[in-house]
């Protein structure tokens, strides 16, 4: 049986919550990172939604994070763990998707991407809108100012630098006074 392979941009880079046999670095064509889904669950309230990172179909857009290989006798339970995690509200959709390793490799992976029709789909607000409402935002896994200065961090530690998540992660620093 082949592994499983996981593509993570956002929390899952830095928090998979399961095991894995490699992690490397790769690239998905034709989606951008963007802070584009309103969170009620993990980083927000329904009364005060905050933003998560979701992937954007854009064309021409790529976007660099880790692929995480999956050892096929455990591929179902973790597919059990993301779907759980992922499809909360099923503003997510999960797909498959050629990536790109970084040896060049191309495989299949579980890539969890935004449905552009789902009600929590917010995609163009301004980077300005976007810092205020996770600078204030608090949900069940905790402050939304945490989860972006997180994967902004574990990026950076990457050498996968973005530049919108830096000035983000700059400005609600700012915002909240530290």
């Amino acid at each position: 049986m082949a592994p499983l392979w996981v593509f993570g941009y956002g929390s899952l880079v830095w928090n998979p919550g399961f095991a894995w046999s490699s992690r490397v670095i790769a690239r998905l064509d034709g989606f951008h990172r963007s802070f584009c889904m309103r969170s009620i669950h993990h980083r927000g309230t329904e009364a005060e939604p905050g933003l998560v990172l979701a992937l954007d179909a854009a064309e021409g857009a790529t976007c660099h994070g880790v692929a995480f290989e999956i050892a096929p006798e455990i591929a179902e339970e973790t597919l059990e763990y993301l779907r759980a995690r992922e499809l909360i509200s099923a503003a997510y959709l999960e797909t498959r998707q050629q990536i790109v390793l970084e040896d060049g490799r191309r495989v299949e992976a579980v890539v969890y991407v935004i449905d552009r029709g789902h009600a929590q789909y917010c995609g163009g607000l301004a980077l300005e809108d976007q810092a205020r409402i996770i600078a204030r935002a608090v949900g069940g896994r905790g402050p939304n100012c945490e989860y972006l200065h997180q994967t902004a961090a574990h990026l950076a530690e990457l050498g996968l630098t973005d530049p919108e998540l830096n000035w983000l992660s700059d400005r609600v620093k700012v915002l909240k006074g530290a």
